[in-house]
Parts: C-alpha cells; structure tokens; sequence
C-alpha cells in the first residue's frame, strides 16, 4: 500500500473512533437537561440520581471526544497539507467556530455542570446544562457545514489555484447542510437513546430495579421509538439531495451499474467492478426507481456513466459503499423494531415487567447506534471518492510526501491505542453500571435533594 491509501486508513481510523464520543455528548447533553427539569418540576429525587449516573458517562465521552478531535487535527497538516493549503481560506474559519464553540462555551460550563450542582444556585446549574447541551450541538453545526461544504460546494472562487470565500451565507447552507445536520443529530439521538435503554436493560437484568433505572429504560425506548422513522424519512430526503448533487454515490449505494429506469432494490449482491455488474444478487423489481424517483419506471444513473473513454474511474468503490450503506439500513430497521416492541410492552406490563429476552435484546443493542453511525458515515464519505472537495481537489491532491512507512507506523500505533482506549470506555461504563446497580454510591458528592439547603449556602451546624 502507498502513502495515499495509509493516509486515508489512518484519517479514516482516526474519525472513525472521535466520532464515537460527539455521537453521545451531542444527544447525552439535551437528555441531561430533560432529566433535570423534571427534577426541577417534580422533586422526584429519581431523575436526579439519572442526572448523576449519566452525567458521569457524558463527561468520559466528552473527555474522550477532545482528545481524539485533537489528535485528528494535527492530520491536516502531517497527512494533508494540500487540502488546507487550497481551501483552507473557508476551512480554517470554520474549524475555529467550532473551537471557539467548543472550548469557549462547552468547556466552561461543563466544569459547573460536572462540580457545581453543590455550590450553585439550582438555576445555575441547570443553566450550564442547557450551556453545555447547545454547545455541543454548535460545534456539530460548525463541522457539518464544513463536511457538507466539501460534498457540495458554493459560495466560492478559485483565484490562482487556491479558494477564496464569495458568500460565507453560502457556504454555511449549502445545498447538503440541512440533510447532514438533521441526520446527524437525529443518528446522536438514537445512539444515545439505545445507550441508555440498553445500559438500563443491563442494570435490571443484574436486579437493579430503582425508579430512577426504571424511568431511563422508558426514556430510552421512547426516544428511540420516536426518533426512528424521523431518521428513515430523513434518510430518504437525504438520498434525494444526493441523487441531485452526487449521483455516482447513489449509483454505488445501489450497486447500479447502467443508467436505465425500473431498476431494482438491491438487498443483496456482490459487486464485481472488475466485471462491472453484481453477482448473486436479490432484489425487489422496481424497487430502488420507486425510492429514488417514486415510480417505477423512474431512470437511475449508473456507474458506467461515470468512467472516462480512457479507462479512469470517478466513481467511488463501490463494494465498500454498497455493503456500509446495507449495514446502516439494516441497524436502522433494527432499531425501528425493537423500540416499537419495547414502547408497546412498557405501555401494556410497565418497564419493570419486561421479559428477560426484550431486556437482553436492548442490551445487545447498546451500541447499535455507533455501528449505524460509522456505517452511514463510511458511506457517505467513501463514496465522495476520488474527491476530497467535490469538483475542487481530488484525495491525491491533498495528501503529503511522506514516506509510507513512517504512515504505517503511526497508523499501527494508532490503532493500538484505540482498541485499548474502547475496551476502557465500555469498562469503565459496565463498572459505573455495576456499581450503582450495587447500590454503592458513585462518588462522596452528594446533590441536595428538593427542599434541602445547598451545603455552601447553609449555616453550619454545631459540631460541623
């Protein structure tokens, strides 16, 4: 392998384990402040032992989501000069908003929202929460608009080989942007929905049955059985954009290889882009022209038409796209089945008289969501291909001379320390789950419950 395909392994490794952690925070953070308004409405002291159980496991993500997102900037420059050195002009600003957002509002409020909930006002700290809640939802916006910029650019010129900004509106709400950010944070939401059922699933198959476990398992299935078909009619909006702005992605999610009309909806095939058709494939008629185009005789582009008289490609792989694509579709209906089932069986028996297969259904399911997200991020980014900026610059334009085993090397490490660092991640999840489910308190710091004074604002007691 050469410097060119190393250097997209490891970037794609390195985005690939920092988009885990945003996928939860982003949703994690929105969640936290419905449990503390609840708190805040009820008294209920259920929901703010939820607050304290799951603010711990939103503070290791985001911990781990900084340092990964940090180790991935340095990219640009050691793997990938060229991209910044020829748009850098719009995408150096956009990665400082979402710094800005993430250091400067996130950061700090997070330090409140994680120790304060003791040494401030209620209303101060459910403040941070929400803070902290749209700050990680801003640095998302900043990263998609870039993301979605470099799928379907505008807003700007090219002067002597390098671009200079014309529209910044423009740029920021690109024809892609809209699509991308609503799936992206509806794909958080799920993934966090099925991390919290699946977590409390856990916690009640190891006997733990506290109201405050009982209320997140209903959490969690409701906001994934709600979330669900948002995402797969936003998914279906999405692939229209991309019809319109990509159609060679289209064409390889769909493993369509001539341009025609009543195309199938491939379920399963093996691509041969050597033979340039599918093997073994199964599909329902007319099905991929009913979606793509809503009749059934609807003409779809194909790969073929995208292939140079002199034999160059520009179009994407097509077995990685076609496969992923399956994958996240796949998960997707998954997770439409067994939230659906879950809120059913909690409307007609209650959460605490789910059957033991449902519970361990939900915790097989845990992190579905990750596996969908990167799915559905794989295929979007791969089938860009060759482009790294659509029209503007292709990957091999960007990348660094760099010898290819010295990228081997970083990449092995790479990949070392990942693998270490998420078996960690879901131990230390697993052992805060055990704990609690023990009854052991977390930590020493304890929240005042409602009508109790604020330990700093209190007189001492005699003795104390």
């Amino acid at each position: 392998m050469d410097t060119l395909i190393l250097s997209r392994i490891q970037f794609g490794a390195n985005i690939s384990f920092h988009i885990l952690f945003p996928t939860i925070t982003i949703a994690l953070g929105w969640v936290l402040l419905f449990f503390k308004l609840r708190f805040n409405a009820t008294g209920d002291q259920k929901w703010m032992d939820a607050y304290m159980f799951w603010v711990k496991v939103f503070a290791l993500s985001f911990a781990m989501g900084v340092v990964s997102g940090i180790t991935m900037s340095f990219q640009f420059g050691t793997n990938w000069p060229g991209f910044m050195e020829k748009v850098g002009n719009i995408a150096g600003p956009l990665l400082a908003y979402e710094v800005m957002t993430a250091f400067f509002l996130e950061a700090v409020f997070l330090g409140i929202m994680l120790f304060g909930a003791s040494k401030v006002k209620p209303w101060v700290h459910t403040l941070a929460t929400f803070l902290v809640a749209f700050g990680t939802t801003m640095s998302t916006f900043w990263i998609i608009v870039l993301n979605s910029w470099m799928h379907t650019p505008q807003g700007f010129e090219m002067r002597e080989g390098v671009a200079h900004a014309t529209s910044w509106f423009e740029i920021i709400f690109n024809p892609s942007m809209p699509y991308r950010l609503t799936h992206m944070l509806l794909a958080s939401g799920l993934t966090v929905a099925f991390v919290i059922a699946g977590i409390s699933a856990l916690r009640m198959l190891w006997g733990d049955h506290k109201e405050s476990v009982k209320s997140t398992l209903r959490v969690g299935v409701f906001l994934a059985a709600g979330l669900i078909p948002a995402q797969i009619l936003m998914g279906d909006f999405h692939g229209l954009n991309t019809l319109e702005y990509q159609p060679q992605k289209v064409a390889a999610m769909e493993g369509n290889w001539e341009t025609r009309g009543n195309v199938p909806l491939v379920l399963f095939a093996l691509p041969d882009e050597e033979a340039r058709e599918n093997r073994f494939e199964i599909g329902i008629p007319n099905g991929a022209s009913l979606i793509l185009k809503h009749k059934a005789d609807g003409v779809v582009p194909g790969l073929n038409d995208f292939v140079a008289e002199d034999g160059t490609v520009n179009h994407p792989p097509v077995a990685p796209v076609f496969f992923s694509f399956r994958i996240m579709v796949g998960i997707g209906f998954a997770m439409l089945f067994l939230s659906w089932a879950g809120a059913y069986m909690i409307r007609r028996r209650g959460a605490d008289n789910l059957p033991k297969p449902m519970l361990y259904a939900f915790t097989a399911m845990t992190f579905s969501g990750w596996i969908a997200t990167l799915a559905g991020w794989y295929t979007t980014e791969i089938g860009r291909q060759p482009w790294l900026v659509q029209g503007v610059m292709t990957t091999k334009q960007a990348v660094a001379d760099v010898p290819a085993p010295m990228v081997l090397s970083t990449l092995i490490a790479y990949l070392l320390i990942y693998a270490a660092l998420i078996v960690a991640y879901i131990g230390v999840i697993t052992y805060l789950a055990a704990k609690s489910s023990r009854g052991e308190p977390l930590s020493s710091r304890q929240y005042p419950r409602r009508g109790e004074a604020e330990p700093s604002l209190r007189a001492l007691q005699p003795g104390e």
